[in-house]
């Protein structure tokens, strides 16, 4: 049987058309939030690469300053604002009298709450995805019940209870729970998806913290040694603080 999708609409009850409407605003959610996290990741991986090209080898010899000038124009990236929170804040702490390690410790603490915000930053929307992959199911179904309600209800009118009479009626009601069908099946596949790989970067982002602390504390204890320290602990020391922009980059690749 061919339907056509006005003559479908037009036959549809009130609330059976609002259950449509909000399938439809599900749907149309879905898409959004979809397409700007896919497009979130895609700006986010592209400026993390290049903030971790100009600023790894300045980290890597200890150059906080000249990172955090690197870090304050590319305030795009997420990297970018890891750097600037750390390093701002240890310098911070070191000039108001505060140890190395102590100072260390306070940007890694800032460092942990820039994470919780940017966790939510990061999966903003996606509740939307997961709450539509949930419900949309049953809203359709409900639309469906609804549909059945008002095929009896012309049955009653009608005065006939032929498949002439509800036939159609009951096809049109049962596109409402297919509907909700192709509207959930969509959004639990991106929620899936999206959410693996929001994960995944978030997990990079927590490696550079880490790795940032630390060459935080064993660079400002280095400072702070100035002529004590060997030439060959110094030499050991530099050769073994990796970059940690560098190591996010490959991570989050």
């Amino acid at each position: 049987m061919e339907m056509n999708l006005v003559e479908l609409w037009h036959g549809m009850s009130n609330l059976v058309r609002a259950v449509v409407i909000v399938l439809t605003l599900q749907a149309v959610g879905t898409i959004y939030v979809g397409l700007d996290r896919v497009l979130m990741l895609l700006f986010a991986y592209r400026n993390g690469r290049k903030f971790a090209k100009k600023a790894g080898p300045l980290l890597a010899k200890g150059d906080f300053k000249g990172a955090l000038g690197i870090a304050q124009e590319h305030r795009g990236s997420h990297l970018a604002s890891y750097v600037v929170t750390g390093v701002e804040t240890f310098e911070k702490h070191r000039a108001t009298g505060h140890d190395v390690h102590k100072s260390a410790e306070l940007a890694a603490r800032a460092l942990e709450r820039k994470s919780e915000n940017l966790s939510a930053e990061l999966n903003r929307g996606m509740n939307i995805l997961a709450s539509t992959g949930s419900t949309a199911p049953f809203v359709g179904l409900l639309g469906t019940v609804l549909g059945i309600l008002n095929a009896f209800k012309l049955v009653s009118q009608q005065g006939s209870g032929g498949m002439g009479t509800i036939g159609v009626a009951i096809a049109e009601a049962l596109i409402v729970t297919g509907y909700g069908l192709m509207v959930a099946i969509p959004s639990v596949l991106v929620f899936n998806s999206l959410s693996a790989r929001l994960a995944k970067y978030e997990a990079g982002l927590q490696h550079t913290k880490s790795e940032l602390v630390d060459n935080l504390d064993s660079s400002g204890g280095k400072a702070e040694g100035g002529g004590k320290a060997s030439k060959r602990e110094a030499e050991a020391e530099k050769s073994t603080a990796a970059p940690a922009v560098k190591q996010t980059a490959v991570v989050t690749a």
